[in-house]
């Protein structure tokens, strides 16, 4: 009876914590895409001349995200995601309108 009971009071200080650390790894990865998304703007900017009042598609700048998949990354959270409404605007996640701070 004492060993169940000390192994439930273990499940249950370690469940929350290994949510949080799945929601902070989540976060963190939505992050690292929308920087990757951004400086992908920025550089298809640059080699085309754009002012930073151009507008985009995410198709335009798949060639300048990670040269080995080169392809939009996916929202670990299962987000989309939106490109800045002109290259100087920061792309958003779905989920940051959700109460999320995935920006």
């Amino acid at each position: 009876m004492i060993v169940v009971a000390i192994i439930g009071l273990l499940a249950a200080i370690a469940i929350p914590n290994f949510v949080h650390a799945r929601v902070t790894s989540q976060r963190n990865a939505c992050v690292n895409n929308l920087r990757q998304i951004d400086g992908a703007a920025q550089l298809w900017a640059l080699e085309f001349s754009k002012a930073p009042s151009s507008s985009y598609q995410l198709e335009d700048i798949v060639p300048y995200l990670r040269p080995l998949t080169a392809a939009i990354p996916r929202c670990p959270a299962g987000g989309d995601y939106t490109p800045g409404t002109t290259v100087s605007n920061a792309p958003t996640c779905s989920l940051s309108a959700d109460g999320h701070v995935f920006e």
